[in-house]
């Protein structure tokens, strides 16, 4: 079945990396149409007709966020892309500046033009040093074909935009933190309010947009906020990116139309193609190691029966008792030999590591729930320790400066909700679970063959 690509419809093609190629296939008309037939406000419309949202993870409406910037001084305005993809689980902003970098180009460009900037930033990542030259090289052809620059196009609209490298911390995919590590300083969440679009980098007005988000706009500019939101499914419009690993058949990036059944996703020879090896599949988590694990029983299909779809309401269907988050569309796939334990564990190391250690509950806790978690896993739990690790992320969550802290306690919450037999089987059969002796038999709920 042939599905709608806005993104990757021309992405395998070699061509398309260099600025000729990217214009053959119908690049920078997006700058043609925003910049010379449309108002900055016009095209500010049809981003909020569009209904997008924010593709790094929260989901925010993105034409209502950019009406937030703050118009009512003389200070300049800028405009931010998070390229800071740090995410475990999470490699779909990569596939784009490698594979297509003009589209972001673009992207910055026709944004910027909506919101009055006049110099904007790509914030990538540390580790993606050899990405950061292909973003270069694209920037260097837009400048010598005149979309950026001194009066772009003859409509004297002018634009600086400049590609940045992080220190290859995650917590510099919070806004905030992003925006202290641009201006040179310890990549620290700053308390809100305010907020960036009143007063972010250097004290200006600042949006701050990810990679993916960014993307999006040429071909809302182009089509019309509303054909943009005619695809997918109610308030989730548009098509998604979502990074598909773990045990599967074909691991990989998948565009999506918002509203295709889990079940399909994960079953379909289109995109994953099965388990890998034939096996069950025992728990999933569907946007990145922070959002919460889901068991095989409440994957498919919501807790009331109805199907689970690839949507931010549906994944969200029955909050975090029943449902996890879409998240930034990491999607990692557990088959029934596999430990949540383990990987509760590996997940709090990453957190415990990337924390910027500003607020104590975090700080500590992270530390806490990692020693707690490695106790349990290599065969020293005790039976306590499993309220004793509830207890520690309880006492994080919702008391922090940034969402950080949320990030590293609902893992370990939806572990223990939905996987709490397991956890007591690491204390009653210690040399078992050193031995990596897992199966099916260690879920909290009985596996359940799937099939598509």
């Amino acid at each position: 079945m042939s599905r709608l690509k806005i993104l990757t419809e021309h992405i395998h093609k070699p061509e398309i990396t260099g600025i000729e190629g990217y214009i053959k296939n119908g690049g920078y008309r997006a700058v043609e149409k925003a910049l010379k037939k449309m108002q900055p406000d016009e095209v500010t419309e049809e981003v909020k007709k569009s209904g997008l949202r924010g593709r790094g993870g929260a989901g925010f409406p993105t034409g209502m966020k950019w009406s937030f910037i703050f118009k009512g001084s003389d200070k300049p305005r800028y405009l931010l892309c998070n390229a800071d993809e740090s995410e475990p689980g999470t490699f779909k902003d990569r596939l784009l500046m490698e594979k297509i970098p003009h589209l972001l180009v673009e992207g910055m460009i026709a944004s910027s033009f909506a919101l009055g900037v006049r110099t904007a930033y790509i914030y990538i990542r540390g580790e993606y040093m050899y990405i950061l030259h292909i973003l270069q090289q694209a920037i260097d052809e837009a400048y010598a074909k005149g979309y950026l620059g001194e009066n772009i196009l003859g409509t004297g609209y002018s634009l600086d935009l400049h590609v940045h490298p992080g220190g290859g911390a995650y917590i510099c995919g919070e806004e905030t933190a992003l925006i202290e590590s641009l201006e040179g300083k310890r990549g620290n969440p700053r308390i809100k309010p305010p907020f960036p679009a009143v007063e972010g980098l250097w004290g200006c007005p600042t949006i701050v947009n990810n990679v993916e988000t960014i993307c999006k706009v040429p071909f809302i500019i182009n089509e019309g906020g509303e054909t943009y939101a005619k695809i997918g499914i109610g308030a989730s419009t548009g098509t998604k990116l979502i990074s598909a690993c773990g045990n599967i058949n074909k691991p990989g990036v998948y565009e999506i139309e918002l509203g295709v059944p889990v079940e399909e996703f994960i079953y379909s020879d289109e995109y994953c193609g099965g388990i890998k090896g034939g096996k069950q599949l025992k728990a999933l988590v569907p946007g990145g190691s922070s959002v919460p694990i889901l068991p095989n029983r409440l994957i498919t299909k919501t807790a009331k029966g109805e199907p689970r779809l690839m949507s931010y309401e549906s994944l969200s269907d029955g909050g975090f008792a029943t449902g996890s988050m879409l998240g930034s569309g990491g999607f990692i796939v557990f088959d029934e030999d596999q430990c949540v334990v383990r990987n509760t564990w590996n997940f709090s190391r990453f957190y415990h590591h990337e924390s910027c250690g500003q607020c104590s509950p975090c700080r500590e806790g992270t530390g806490w729930m990692e020693k707690i978690l490695h106790r349990l896993e290599h065969g020293h739990g005790r039976m306590e320790d499993i309220d004793l690790l509830w207890d520690v992320q309880r006492k994080i969550e919702g008391n922090t400066i940034c969402p950080f802290g949320d990030a590293s306690a609902w893992p370990v919450a939806a572990a223990i909700r939905h996987f709490r037999d397991e956890f007591e089987w690491h204390v009653l059969q210690p040399q078992e679970a050193t031995r990596r002796n897992y199966g099916m038999g260690r879920s909290a709920e009985p596996i359940e063959q799937v099939t598509a």
